[in-house]
């Protein structure tokens, strides 16, 4: 197994759970109870692994995702608004 992502974000985690199973890459949650047991206060980061066989796989597809970590749209800002 090998860690692809590590979020407090719900949505971010949602997100790359469903991206994986479309392309059939079956994944794991890992710490779900411990982000409980902290309140949802957001401090513990939930982790999602993958089989060593789909590791590479599975990173180009999370590399697609529409937002980026600070929850915007995604894409690059060049600053040419």
């Amino acid at each position: 197994m090998k860690e692809v992502l590590r979020t407090t974000n719900p949505v971010e985690l949602s997100w790359s759970q469903a991206m994986l199973k479309d392309a059939g890459i079956a994944c794991f949650v890992y710490d779900t109870h411990m982000s409980i047991m902290e309140g949802s206060l957001g401090i513990l980061p939930r982790r999602l692994a993958v089989i060593d066989e789909d590791f590479e796989r599975a990173l180009d597809i999370l590399s697609r995702k529409p937002f980026d970590d600070e929850g915007g749209h995604g894409g690059h800002d060049d600053g040419d608004a």
